[in-house]
């Protein structure tokens, strides 16, 4: 028996075409808290720009967020896994000498190292975020737990970055940048603590996402779901593959494991 989901936010419950949620899975996960399932975000994203849910915020019972890096229940602190100061360092110097912009996720600033205009692109145009937080001075990240960072590079260039890293760990789901968490913070790894936090095993748990820093935990629930709009690669990793975002996805594979009826 499903007794929680996990879900990703963009590509999965938020379109990118339309930067919405569909009415068939807000009506999907209305049906599935009401049958009593647990719902909870699994996502990239961090805390600070998380805000494309208010179809769904009032069904949502905790979050795992920055890859697993920082996850919540309200006002718990299930998992905090900042990366190693070393390694910030190392980044902020490699930046520079390459000039590409990076985002560091701290637990309460968001730094930004050489912006530039494919930055502000990916996160307005394609993320569709509306208010990204005001930029800390660099120093910031060197005075409180970093824990993500992503840096606006292709893959040849995350190769040489991760080289020079000593405890981090990459997710790519987009060709344009990466998500870099420490060691042992993964989405995989989140959803097996939130789980652990109320009780549930992990066999009971149920995960949507579609890309690559989403595979840790489509092969670590219960039920790995890749959406229709995932690429080969990750729908070869998922134990089943629903339609699209934009084709009812989450509602037609609830309907599918019985998790919801008609």
């Amino acid at each position: 028996m499903i007794k929680a989901l996990f879900f990703d936010i963009d590509g999965t419950l938020v379109s990118f075409k339309t930067h919405s949620i569909p009415v068939s899975t807000v009506e999907a996960l209305s049906k599935a808290k009401a049958a009593g399932i647990k719902i909870f975000i699994a996502t990239g994203r961090p805390v600070a720009i998380i805000d494309n849910l208010g179809a769904i915020e009032h069904l949502i019972d905790g979050y795992v967020t920055t890859n697993g890096a920082y996850c919540f229940v309200k006002d718990d602190i299930i998992v905090c896994n900042p990366i190693l100061q070393d390694d910030v360092k190392m980044m902020a110097q490699f930046a520079d000498e390459k000039r590409f912009a990076c985002v560091y996720v701290g637990v309460k600033h968001i730094v930004i190292q050489n912006p530039n205009e494919l930055l502000y692109k990916i996160f307005t145009d394609y993320l569709n975020v509306r208010n990204f937080p005001e930029n800390e001075p660099l120093e910031t990240i060197f005075q409180e737990p970093i824990i993500q960072m992503t840096p606006i590079i292709p893959v040849d260039v995350e190769k040489e970055v991760m080289s020079r890293l000593k405890g981090c760990i990459s997710g790519r789901w987009h060709h344009e940048f990466t998500d870099i968490t420490a060691n042992g913070a993964d989405k995989g790894e989140g959803i097996a603590a939130v789980a652990s936090h109320f009780g549930i095993e992990i066999n009971e748990t149920m995960a949507f996402g579609d890309g690559g820093n989403d595979v840790a935990m489509l092969k670590r629930a219960g039920v790995g779901v890749a959406m229709g709009n995932a690429n080969e690669s990750i729908r070869a990793q998922a134990d089943y593959v629903t339609t699209s975002v934009d084709d009812d996805g989450i509602r037609n594979a609830l309907l599918h494991w019985n998790v919801i009826e008609k």
